[in-house]
């Protein structure tokens, strides 16, 4: 990297910018929280009218959802932030991701339940109970994950034969992070803006645009970053072409795909397309240490 691209690396990627981008979007996120709250009671007061045709602004609870939107937003830039430092805790946020959409999905879902007998017959509660049991087993795969990477980053504190190509791997990563800034920023003023303009539509349905805005952005977020890991296993090939490391490169992008596919799908399907997203993902990478482990061994 030359000394211009390093400028804008540490202008946007540094850990200066990462903490201040953290509190800036903590000061929104409470901001968000109390203007959707306000909005609610103004419209159960009859102060304003807002015509949603959802539980958007019907139920306190569901003001939770606006600075759960930040708190993603934060994520996306922490998965940049990561994606030249760690592979590993890259795909982890990854999966957190997806995480914390079905935990914003489920105040959604909580201001729309009935609380009738007939539980499994109702849509709301049914994709409530499907997205309270993917957040609990999603939080414990994540949890093995990342035990999984603390058992990788021993093996590589273990290992004093470094690759000639890890230096330039690693310039090759902080320019897909630093090439990913603008892109993810377009896409999400395109993304928001397509999906204000359709819900603006006289023809728009309340109830199928509130459903969109769980995907928006995120449905092309994960497109972008099925590219950007099949980018990551070419290149990695300046850095190694060991078998068990291009098999574990590409069970992650398999991975991603799965989670890309979550959001064409809803109910069940989409519950179980993206618990064998993260199962994929960390056998892969459980597989892979057992690999590397005995390798080291030898």
């Amino acid at each position: 990297m030359n000394q211009l691209t390093s400028s804008i690396y540490n202008t946007f990627l540094s850990n200066e910018t990462r903490k201040k981008s953290e509190r800036i979007i903590l000061i929104i996120a409470i901001a968000s929280f109390f203007i959707h709250l306000s909005l609610i009671f103004l419209v159960d007061l009859g102060v304003i009218k807002i015509e949603s045709g959802t539980s958007l602004f019907e139920n306190p609870i569901a003001a939770i959802y606006t600075p759960f939107s930040f708190i993603l937003v934060y994520e996306v830039y922490l998965l940049i932030y990561y994606l030249p430092r760690s592979i590993t805790t890259y795909i982890g946020k990854q999966y957190e991701i997806i995480t914390l959409i079905i935990i914003r999905r489920i105040f959604k879902d909580l201001s729309a339940l009935s609380l009738s007998p007939d539980w499994f017959s109702q849509k709301y509660d049914l994709q409530f109970t499907y997205d309270i049991l993917a957040s609990v087993i999603m939080f414990f795969l994540i949890y093995l994950f990342y035990k999984q990477s603390k058992r990788r980053v021993l093996l590589e504190e273990s290992d004093s034969n470094k690759q000639d190509g890890t230096a330039r791997f690693i310039k090759i990563k902080k320019l897909m992070a630093l090439a990913l800034v603008p892109i993810l920023l377009a896409l999400s003023i395109y993304s928001f803006s397509t999906w204000l303009l359709g819900t603006l539509s006289p023809s728009a349905s309340a109830d199928v645009a509130f459903q969109n805005l769980n995907n928006v952005f995120f449905e092309q977020f994960f497109t972008v970053l099925i590219i950007v890991d099949v980018f990551l296993l070419l290149f990695s090939f300046f850095h190694t072409d060991e078998f068990h490391k291009v098999i574990r490169n590409s069970g992650f992008i398999i991975s991603t795909i799965l989670i890309r596919l979550s959001f064409s799908v809803t109910g069940l399907m989409n519950t179980v397309l993206i618990i064998a997203a993260v199962v994929f993902g960390l056998l892969m990478f459980f597989i892979y240490n057992k690999f590397e482990k005995k390798l080291t061994e030898d």
